[in-house]
């Protein structure tokens, strides 16, 4: 076991950090294990219901189905979303645990529990975003918490830093630093720090690519900042500065743009100034002699998220304007 701290010996009470334990499909589970490149993976649910069990950063463990019954890996929660099925294809890819897509429909239709009714790509699916996994080898899967009982359907939460939650964290925790794996998580590494001194602890996760697109999204009301489409499959979550330039996957770095919008932003022949108001370049006319529905939005202010902490970054913006917009 982990070395408790002699405050916890004391009887100290830590902050409360929480967990959720979930039931998972055996073929999610081996498909991901085998990746261990992917930094953040899609736990879908056929159930749309709302998820407000964890806070971002709170961790997620991935209850093994029966006869497994046994814990097959944790990850940090990140996101929470209600989705089509084709876009949580079009943001995850293959981090949804299946080859493709017709793949995917198969395992949620099996999950409906009715033979006749079949899931097609426009059903909507509830979509929990988890960061940095990791995931046991089958000889190197923990105990599921002694009080789970299988009538289990979705779920159960535990608070981390006592009962069966606690002995959880720590055989995860004991589990993952055995693990001679290069692909460990950082934040693994963190968390083991931090428990061997009687701290279990909320690490801030940061966004993936997949996480980022949804929060963007989310932020906006789901529309584009120039023109107000809410055409979901057009609306595409942007970069203000590039991940490869040094720019974050952070909402402040980020706008959802109609996707020719998109693409003529990555090339420079528009931008959004630091007042926030959308900028067309000249070249868009010189080169190609066109443009006229753009330039109808030239100076116009973009739309903003109700959350001031959300809306862009100045620095980035101005960045993009100066760096990248072809004046």
């Amino acid at each position: 076991m982990l070395e408790r701290a002699p405050s916890e010996r004391k009887g100290i009470i830590l902050p409360a950090v929480r967990g959720y334990v979930a039931p998972t499909d055996y073929g999610w589970y081996r498909f991901l294990q085998a990746r261990p490149e992917l930094r953040e993976v899609n736990f879908w649910r056929p159930s749309q219901r709302r998820f407000d069990a964890l806070k971002p950063g709170e961790l997620f463990f991935f209850k093994l189905k029966a006869p497994h019954d046994a814990i097959g890996g944790f990850g940090m929660f990140t996101r929470a979303a209600v989705l089509p099925v084709w876009e949580a294809w079009d943001v995850f890819g293959l981090a949804n645990g299946a080859a493709d897509v017709g793949e995917l429909l198969e395992r949620l239709s099996r999950l409906t529990g009715s033979p006749s009714r079949r899931v097609t790509v426009d059903d909507w699916i509830g979509c929990l975003a988890i960061n940095e996994p990791v995931f046991f080898a089958p000889d190197e899967w923990v105990p599921a918490p002694a009080d789970w009982r299988r009538e289990i359907v979705s779920g159960k939460g535990y608070d981390l830093t006592t009962g069966e939650g606690r002995l959880l964290y720590e055989r995860c925790l004991e589990r993952a630093a055995a693990t001679a794996a290069p692909s460990l998580a950082d934040w693994t590494r963190e968390a083991i720090d931090a428990a061997r001194h009687g701290k279990p602890q909320l690490i801030r996760p940061r966004l993936g690519q997949s996480s980022f697109r949804l929060a963007v999204l989310d932020a906006y009301g789901r529309r584009c900042a120039v023109t107000g489409e809410r055409s979901l499959p057009v609306v595409e979550a942007s970069h203000i500065k590039p991940y490869r330039d040094g720019g974050e996957h952070a909402v402040p770095n980020g706008l959802p743009l109609r996707r020719d919008i998109h693409r003529l932003f990555d090339l420079g022949f528009v931008s959004v100034r630091p007042d926030h108001r959308f900028a067309v370049s000249r070249a868009l006319r010189d080169e190609y002699e066109n443009g006229r529905a753009y330039y109808q939005l030239h100076d116009h202010p973009i739309r903003l998220p109700e959350n001031p902490a959300e809306h862009p970054d100045p620095s980035k913006l101005e960045w993009h304007y100066e760096e990248v917009f072809r004046r």
